[in-house]
């Protein structure tokens, strides 16, 4: 438990390192007007602070500067997240207000935008599938118990996928089933097939079909595959302006990372409820053990569609970050309750 003179000068120590980078002294916090405290006693504290894990000692410096420990602290109890500008509202909604053609633009536009913002790298998950719609779906069998499922979009997309169905599944009930599908399910978009599936088409099924539950699984996993994300940047290089990241081979070994879209959506995904912090060593990840990812979703239809994510410095503006991530969350997901009900 810190006392409160320890709680005072802690946020005090992570609010001056996230905006100078240069470790803190303890007349520097000494000479703040909210501090009342002589500079000997606050070196008293800062002394223990860094024994309780809360503040790291640079071998160069007299000062300190804040752990991973010292940030999650602040980040969990002692920030406060800063009041966006009506400025700053007024050019987020505007930008992604554009009357762009299609729903990938918003997202792109949302990674950039939030980069530069911000000045990290963001990174916004998203499904390819806003604007496809179902045209037909086939199932072809191809031996005792595997067929060929066929799904084809409005764009002219096909996708193939092999299915297996126990042998006693009749193929009458195949036949029944495709022509389910096609009927109830034509023109539906690609984002909400798996949720239609299992909402309306598994009541028609169960009077049609013998053994439709075993079908009813197979094609949910078909339409669940079809669900795959794209992982879109914003400021790639933004990484290149932060003081604690001058070597080249550090630098160099996160950027190559930005080519495994697979990888980094893994890291980035979340689907919890409002905004996910994960400092450092909390990733889980190495190369990002010195990094801080900020998470936030947005939906559509109050489902989940996507991951809003910005990958900076452990010493991140955090009040700031978190101001902007929750906006930006809800503003993406009218925007695009909005195009989809266009």
């Amino acid at each position: 438990m810190l006392t409160e003179r320890q709680l005072a000068i802690l946020k005090a120590i992570v609010d001056d390192y996230i905006v100078h980078a240069e470790p803190v002294g303890s007349r520097t916090i000494s000479k703040r007007n909210d501090m009342a405290f002589s500079p000997a006693t606050i070196r008293n504290e800062m002394s223990d602070l860094e024994e309780l894990g809360f503040l790291e000692k640079p071998h160069s410096s007299a000062g300190r500067i804040p752990s991973q420990k010292g940030y999650r602290y602040y980040v969990d109890h002692l920030l406060s997240p800063s009041k966006l500008s009506s400025r700053d509202m007024a050019d987020i909604h505007s930008r992604l207000a554009l009357q762009f053609r299609e729903s990938e633009q918003v997202i792109q536009q949302s990674a950039k935008v939030l980069s530069q913002l911000t000045s990290y790298t963001s990174i916004v998950l998203g499904p390819e599938v806003f604007e496809s719609r179902l045209s037909q779906i086939q199932l072809i069998p191809i031996s005792g118990d595997q067929a060929v499922m066929i799904i084809v979009t409005d764009s002219g997309h096909v996708e193939n996928q092999t299915v297996h169905f126990p042998e006693s599944v009749s193929a009458q009930d195949v036949e029944r089933v495709v022509n389910i599908l096609n009927d109830r399910l034509r023109g539906v978009p690609i984002y909400r097939l798996q949720q239609k599936l299992s909402q309306e088409i598994a009541d028609v099924l169960k009077k049609y079909v013998t053994k439709y539950e075993t079908m009813l699984h197979t094609i949910g996993q078909v339409f669940a595959d079809q669900q795959q994300e794209k992982v879109y940047y914003g400021g790639k290089t933004n990484i290149l302006s932060q003081p604690e990241f001058h070597d080249v081979d550090r630098v160099r070994s996160i950027l190559n990372l930005f080519e495994e879209d697979a990888l980094i959506s893994r890291l980035i995904r979340s689907e919890d409820e409002g905004l996910t912090i994960r400092i450092g060593a909390e990733n889980d990840f190495e190369p990002f053990s010195d990094l801080s990812i900020v998470t936030a979703t947005y939906t559509l239809e109050g489902k989940y569609v996507g991951t809003i994510g910005l990958l900076g410095p452990t010493r991140m503006e955090y009040p700031r970050v978190i101001s902007l991530m929750d906006y930006f969350a809800k503003d993406m997901t009218q925007m695009l309750s909005r195009r989809q009900s266009d």
